[in-house]
């Protein structure tokens, strides 16, 4: 797989003598698919290059070309000719296009404000106080800003839809507003037109000003969602430390930035330090947190010879190591990269209502222009009168008010159900996919289990004086630098033991500590040094200490002189609700998988513990995206549940990715979803919760629809003939707004279902 970089070249091929490059560059100013197209097909056009792709839903563009013949600067002066641009700067691409995208949505933000605004007064006027006078006036210099200046990019973007020879929501919005406003500004100036053939002179500014702001609305919904694309790669970047530490020959140091790092200098990374590139230490030793590759959340003791890898965090210790992968080659920018290539290879789903207007627009259009047609041959004495009349009924009735509301009225009143049921759900995308999930990928730490190792159980020996036992272990612990101490102390501290003065402590590299008081020799750590230090374990301990690491626990010996005189049981505590939520996931005929860096008896022991028979253990972050792949290519709606960065990739590649609120902010952002709450039950509420959304955005469309076909044939005049009926275009114009609030009462019984 071709692997590009954060901003420049990726990979080179040969093709007869000539060097290829692939480069990456963010576009600006795209508001829709047709828009990617475009640029798309006027990269191709330029000479030099061999391929292009442009990624709407994450603003990129990618072009394979000659750097001999063609320049990234040709590229930004062919897109800038047709009203786009693109970032050819290497440095700070993701910074400027983040800027650029917010600066957008406060323009958005702005004409949806200002168009509300406007169109109040407009509506109170049109429907309450229509003989005011020169409330026609007044109503036309409110309007008129509203259409032409804050709906401008509406009237923009359907002339680039015709350009391409399509048509979306922007022509509807576009011809709809654009012919109600200059029909209401005929009858403004020249009402006696109307008057002279016996009619009223209708106008419909409300209508025009109501749909710029209605759809307005929900297109800043839009660069709301699309602004944050861009933050969960920021947070994975910012993971690397800006300066290292490099040791010198002559045993001095000296600061240096990152940027600036080769393969076999040798560093000095110092407790509480990000390790800045990956390397192989030379000297010293510490425990650093992987949890960000591995998801373990036990610290890795580091020694002479140990591995170790950029953005995970030393611990206690001071260490030096070589630089062996040093830039793009780190496993810290290969998670980069796959998270991007894993967010950019998915092609934009084209919304229901764009390819419902694809369709609905053209056929208006026409039908518009048949009525016209048909007036003007069989109309009679007024048949321009009932040709206008009639063609601009059909436009108002088919107005898309409620086809604009219908999916994001739901989406709205879902999302905020979810927020109510503690699931924050990020896009409208995942919410209309979860309902389809048939196969459940669980991360098992921080996700299933508790993701903190707790004791989960004790063993004094019974002779020995429990209290004093407790209080020397505590003292030890309190001292000792190994992850797990942690827990035991935590433990002995609810307990309200109270530490002793200890003689003396070491620790015993790999193995434990050992430590003095009373005159009596104390030893805490693993079998290893139980065996080194000859010290007996009775029979109730050998037994005890089998069972617990069968249950897939850590057991630490206490000892005292040459015997054992407790055993401490140290696990990841299995959450109370994952059990129960994967039956309920099971009973709906979903398939779950739990994948897991831990070692394969922890991972056997926690897969029966929850009902499991899938899972895979031993997992590095590139396998779970790798599965959740092979999942896909057999059919599969994959969701992907996770809590840490190593899951990233995997959730960026899942068909709908849910994140655990307690995990990392990386895994947050990249997911759709995040459960604010550890409670994996949230899971079969967020699939019911997406199932109860689609089906409202169904019946929606329903009701959008169902006024229109009834209503445009009656528009068109097909009554007259039998009874001589016309439709007003006020009664069109009502007709619509029903249209609206049928859609809008419908998606508010969303809020008072439940998702149980």
């Amino acid at each position: 797989m071709k692997q590009e970089t954060l901003h420049k070249k990726s990979a080179s091929t040969k093709t007869k003598s000539t060097t290829l490059v692939k480069e990456t560059f963010p576009v600006l100013e795209m508001t829709c698919a047709a828009c990617a197209v475009s640029v798309e097909s006027m990269l191709k056009s330029v000479e030099g290059v061999k391929d292009a792709g442009v990624n709407f839903a994450n603003q990129d563009a990618w072009v394979e070309y000659d750097p001999a013949v063609a320049t990234p600067e040709q590229f930004q002066e062919t897109i800038r000719s047709i009203g786009y641009d693109i970032i050819i700067e290497k440095e700070n691409q993701e910074e400027i296009k983040e800027a650029a995208q917010q600066k957008h949505y406060e323009a958005v933000k702005q004409r949806t404000i200002w168009s509300s605004i406007l169109s109040l007064p407009i509506v109170i006027i049109g429907m309450f106080f229509m003989d005011m006078p020169y409330g026609n006036y007044i109503m036309m210099a409110l309007a008129t800003p509203v259409v032409f200046y804050f709906g401008r990019s509406f009237f923009v973007n359907a002339w680039k839809q015709a350009s391409h020879g399509k048509a979306n929501m922007d022509t509807l919005v576009a011809l709809s507003t654009g012919i109600a406003w200059l029909f209401s500004a005929f009858n403004t100036f020249f009402p006696e037109f109307w008057h002279a053939r016996g009619l009223h002179a209708h106008v419909y500014f409300e209508a025009a000003a109501v749909v710029i702001a209605f759809i307005s609305l929900g297109k800043m919904l839009e660069e709301k969602a699309k602004s944050n694309t861009s933050s969960a790669i920021k947070k994975l970047m910012g993971l690397q430390p800006k300066t290292v530490t490099l040791m010198l020959e002559d045993g001095h140091t000296q600061e240096l930035p990152v940027s600036q790092v080769k393969k076999n200098f040798v560093l000095l990374v110092k407790p509480g330090e990000k390790i800045p590139v990956d390397g192989e230490v030379t000297g010293g030793e510490s425990f650093v947190d992987e949890s960000m590759i591995t998801g373990e959340p036990i610290p890795v003791e580091k020694n002479t010879g140990d591995k170790v890898f950029a953005g995970t965090i030393n611990q206690k210790g001071s260490f030096r190591f070589r630089a062996e992968k040093v830039g793009a080659e780190t496993l810290l920018s290969q998670i980069i990269k796959m998270v991007q290539e894993a967010q950019g290879s998915k092609a934009p789903v084209q919304k229901l209502v764009d390819k419902i207007a694809g369709i609905f627009v053209p056929i208006v259009i026409g039908i518009s222009i048949l009525t016209f047609i048909a007036w003007m041959l069989f109309g009679g004495e007024n048949a321009f009168t009932h040709a206008l009349l009639t063609a601009v009924t059909v436009l108002v009735i088919a107005c898309p008010c409620a086809l604009g509301l219908a999916t994001p009225t739901a989406i709205m009143v879902g999302v905020g159900k979810g927020a109510e049921h503690n699931i924050l759900i990020k896009d409208a995308e995942s919410l209309e996919l979860a309902h389809k999930v048939d196969a459940i990928i669980l991360d098992k730490t921080g996700t299933i289990t508790e993701g903190k190792p707790e004791v989960s159980d004790v063993l004094f020996d019974q002779s020995a004086s429990i209290g004093k036992l407790k209080s020397i272990l505590l003292a030890i612990e309190m001292q000792s630098e190994h992850p797990l101490a942690e827990a035991v102390v935590r433990f002995l501290q609810k307990e309200k033991t109270a530490p002793v003065s200890l003689e003396q402590i070491d620790s015993i590299t790999g193995k434990g500590v050992a430590a003095r008081y009373d005159g009596k020799q104390y030893f805490v750590g693993n079998a290893r040094l139980l065996q080194e230090k000859a010290i007996k374990i009775a029979e109730q301990f050998v037994k005890r200490t089998n069972e617990l690491q069968e249950q897939a626990k850590t057991v630490v010996a206490f000892a005292e002189n040459d015997k054992v005189v407790a055993v401490i049981a140290i696990a990841d505590k299995i959450k109370a609700s994952s059990k129960t939520a994967i039956e309920t996931l099971q009973k709906k005929g979903i398939e779950v998988y739990m994948l897991t860096g831990d070692n394969k008896q922890t991972a056997a022991a926690i897969a029966k513990e929850v009902g499991l028979k899938e899972y895979k253990a031993e997992v590095m972050p590139a396998d779970k995206a790798a599965f959740v792949q092979l999942l896909q290519q057999q059919g599969k709606v994959v969701a992907m549940v996770g809590d840490g960065i190593n899951d990233s990739h995997a959730l960026a590649q899942a068909d709908v990715s849910i994140a655990m609120g307690k995990g990392s902010d990386i895994a947050m952002d990249v997911a759709k979803m995040t459960l604010i709450t550890s409670d994996l039950n949230s899971i079969p509420k967020a699939l019911n919760l997406s199932r109860k959304t689609v089906n409202t955005i169904k019946q929606n469309l329903f009701w959008a629809f169902i006024y229109n076909l009834i209503g445009i044939p009656i528009a068109a005049g097909v009554l007259y003939p039998v009874n001589g009926f016309l439709l007003d275009p006020m009664i069109a114009g009502a007709a619509m707004a029903l249209s609206s609030v049928s859609v809008v009462s419908n998606s508010l019984r969303l809020k008072y279902s439940s998702l149980s």
